[in-house]
């Protein structure tokens, strides 16, 4: 092989490696290469997002409009926008402000029981009241934060009617805070938060309450 054929064999390597390596840096969530954009790792999140301050000429994809105090804020793949001088700058995500689903890419947390979801250093909760997710702001005790779901407690849940993961993890928690308000026993706490003599009796309490609460929004538990 001659020298020359070797420089372009070795060109065309690396632009194929460039190709392979942009197709990863967009399947992990990124806006792609050439913008300022930052990896988001905690919680092992692991996607990238444009970077807060950073100028636009337009917001991209079909952005959701949230009008709040006089302004208004455009909300897109996980990052927020505000119009700044003829374009958009990216913002962090307004406390308070509801919309109606959550980024493409989210991490579940768990903080006490309770589900939150994470993307691009902004938390989520879901509100009945609103049918729509809050930002609010960091949980106060992030060290107590957690992927993994609370215990089952023992019960085998099946959805029965289409049932999307996020909807059985809202169900889940809904009937595990009604459930633990009718029995006095809460199992995310030590114990389930009540004297040892009492705790085989509240346990039963506890999980048929949740037998009738999740059986009466459509799942099957065994």
């Amino acid at each position: 092989m001659s020298a020359a054929a070797g420089v372009a064999l070795i060109g065309m390597l690396a632009l194929a490696a460039a190709q392979v390596q942009a197709q990863q840096h967009r399947d992990r969530g990124g806006p792609g290469p050439g913008r300022a954009e930052h990896y988001d790792a905690r919680f092992s999140h692991n996607h990238y997002y444009v970077n807060r301050g950073a100028f636009v000429r337009g917001v991209p994809g079909s952005p959701y409009i949230v009008a709040r105090g006089g302004g208004r804020y455009y909300y897109s793949g996980g990052v927020w926008y505000a119009p700044r001088g003829g374009g958009f700058v990216v913002i962090g995500a307004p406390i308070g402000v509801f919309v109606p689903v959550l980024p493409p890419f989210y991490t579940t947390l768990w903080v006490g029981g309770s589900p939150y979801y994470y993307a691009n250093d902004t938390y989520y909760v879901w509100s009945a009241d609103q049918n729509g997710y809050q930002v609010v702001d960091p949980p106060t005790d992030e060290s107590a934060t957690t992927t993994q779901p609370p215990p089952s407690d023992d019960l085998y849940i099946y959805p029965q009617s289409g049932q999307s993961d996020e909807q059985q993890a809202n169900d889940k928690y809904d009937c595990h805070k009604w459930a633990s308000s009718q029995s006095g026993f809460d199992p995310t706490q030590s114990a389930g938060g009540v004297s040892p003599d009492q705790s085989a009796a509240k346990r039963a309490d506890y999980d048929r309450a949740m037998r009738a609460c999740l059986e009466g929004r459509g799942y099957s538990v065994r």
